[in-house]
């Protein structure tokens, strides 16, 4: 998958991006277009919007009200994100 081309970090265009709220097939588009346009301002940018989200209290529940949906790819059209878990 091509969300896996970058190392995993703290925090990302996600987590700030909606957070919890967010399903999960936005919030692997959004890692993709990560990917596609990081950059070190891109990265402080994340980490200044995280300290904000974080202290906002931003995005940390659903309207469903679970805190997160669980990953289901099969559910979500995402059935390669399994595929490429195996590679």
């Amino acid at each position: 998958a091509r969300r896996h081309e970058v190392r995993p970090g703290i925090t990302g265009w996600a987590q700030v991006n909606g957070r919890n709220s967010v399903d999960w097939e936005p919030r692997l588009a959004m890692d993709i277009w990560y990917v596609d346009h990081r950059s070190i301002w891109l990265d402080a940018r994340i980490l200044l919007r995280t300290l904000l989200v974080v202290l906002r209290r931003e995005g940390i529940g659903t309207d469903r009200g679970v805190v997160m949906e669980e990953f289901r790819p099969e559910l979500a059209g995402l059935a390669s994100e399994i595929d490429d878990r195996d590679q």
